[in-house]
C-alpha cells in the first residue's frame, strides 16, 4: 500500500515564491514519540520537477523504518541560480527542521515529535546534488546522506558535452525568443508539470512537451551541453572553478556519512562522476559507500519494480541511512 496523501506546509517565501514541503508521517506508536526524519529530494535537472515526484515506494520503505518523510519543493533555475536559489532552499529548509519549525507545524499532530539529532536527506539525480549540499556550508550538516546518481564533479570536461541522444528528442525551429519566455516567470516557480525522470504528478510516465518554454528550455541545455552555465551563471565569472556548488570539492573531514547508489548504465551523469566523489569521501576518512546497479540508465528510480534486483540494490543506500540515523519506534 502506498503512503496516503500527505501534509503540506510552507517552510519559506522568496520574492514572492511561496515554498512547500510535503511531509509523509509513518504509523505512530501510540503515545508521542520522537522520529527521525529524512528529507527526500526531487530531480530533474535542477529546473524541472516538484515533490510529488519522486519514488512512492521509496517514501513507503522510509515510512516503514519508522522515519518522518519531508518532500520539498524549491525554486526552479534558471530564474534564480544553483547557489542562491535550489542550494539555498534546502539548506532553509534543514534549518527549519532543526529550528523546531516543522515540529510547530505538527502541532495537531501530537504522536509526532522531530528527533532533530537524527535528520538525513537523500535524492536523485539534481536531488542527489542538493542532498549532498547538506553537508558542506551549513551550520550543522544532515547527519547522513543518500546521492542516487546525483550531479557532481563539475569540472569534468563531461559537463560541457554535447548529448545527441537528448538532441534527437528536440523539435525543430525552438527559437532563442521562445526558449527566452522562462526568464520572464515570476514568481520563480517551484513546480513543473514534467520531471526530468519523466513522471507527472498524476504518476503516468511521458515525455516533456515542447510546446511549453520550461521543458523545452532544460531538454536544449541539456541536449547542447550547457546545463551548468545556464542554471549557474556565476561559473562564467567569479566561480569558474564551482567551487560553492560542487559536492567533490566541498568533501572535509567533517562531511557527514554518505553512501552513492548509481546505475553503471547512466548516460546522463556517467558513473565515473560518483566514483570521483567516493574517492574523496575515502580520502578524507568519511564512512561511506557506493553500491553499482549493474545497466540501469539515469532516472531508474522512477520505474524500478519493488522486489528486483535494481529494487534491494539500491535499498543500501536507505540501510545505510538506517544505521546512522536508526529506526523510528514504530518500525517493529
Amino acid at each position: 500500500m502506498l503512503p496516503e496523501t500527505p501534509l503540506t506546509f510552507q517552510y519559506k517565501e522568496a520574492e514572492g515564491s511561496k515554498i512547500t514541503a510535503d511531509v509523509y508521517l509513518p504509523p505512530h506508536a501510540g503515545s508521542p514519540q520522537k522520529y527521525p526524519v529524512v528529507i527526500d529530494i526531487h530531480g530533474g535537472a535542477f529546473m524541472l520537477g516538484h515533490s510529488r515526484m519522486v519514488s512512492l515506494p521509496q517514501v513507503k520503505d522510509c515510512l516503514e523504518r519508522g522515519w518522518i518523510v519531508l518532500v520539498p519543493n524549491h525554486r526552479l533555475c534558471p530564474g534564480v541560480d544553483l547557489l542562491n536559489g535550489p542550494m539555498q532552499d534546502i539548506r532553509d529548509l534543514l534549518t527549519w527542521v532543526y529550528d523546531g519549525s516543522l515540529d510547530a507545524a505538527l502541532g495537531d499532530e501530537k504522536m509526532y515529535q522531530v528527533d532533530t539529532e537524527n535528520v538525513a536527506a537523500f535524492g536523485t539525480s539534481s536531488g542527489g546534488t542538493l542532498a549532498l549540499g547538506l553537508g558542506f556550508d551549513v551550520p550543522k550538516p544532515a547527519k547522513a546522506i543518500l546521492s542516487l546518481y546525483g550531479a557532481v564533479h563539475f569540472n569534468d570536461p563531461y559537463w560541457t558535452k554535447p548529448l545527441p541522444h537528448v538532441g534527437a528528442k528536440l523539435p525543430p525551429g525552438l527559437s532563442d525568443a521562445f526558449l527566452n519566455r522562462i526568464y520572464d516567470e515570476r514568481p520563480v516557480p517551484t513546480d513543473s508539470s514534467v520531471s526530468l525522470e519523466g513522471q507527472t504528478e498524476s504518476g503516468v510516465s511521458k515525455g516533456p512537451d515542447f510546446s511549453r518554454p520550461r521543458d523545452a528550455f532544460a531538454f536544449t541545455q541539456i541536449a547542447s551541453g550547457t546545463v551548468l552555465s545556464a542554471i549557474y551563471p556565476q561559473s562564467k565569472t567569479v566561480d569558474r572553478t564551482f567551487q560553492k556548488v560542487d559536492p567533490v570539492q566541498n568533501v572535509t573531514p567533517g562531511f557527514p556519512p554518505t553512501w552513492i547508489v548509481h546505475g553503471q548504465a547512466d548516460t546522463m551523469v556517467p558513473i565515473d562522476l560518483s566514483r570521483e566523489l567516493l574517492s574523496n569521501l575515502k580520502k578524507a576518512g568519511i564512512q561511506c559507500g557506493m553500491t553499482e546497479v549493474p545497466n540501469e540508465e539515469h532516472t531508474f528510480a522512477a520505474t524500478m519494480k519493488v522486489g528486483s534486483e535494481t529494487w534491494c540494490l539500491q535499498r543500501k543506500g536507505f540501510d545505510f541511512l538506517e544505521g546512522i540515523i536508526g529506526k523510528g519506534p514504530t518500525s517493529g
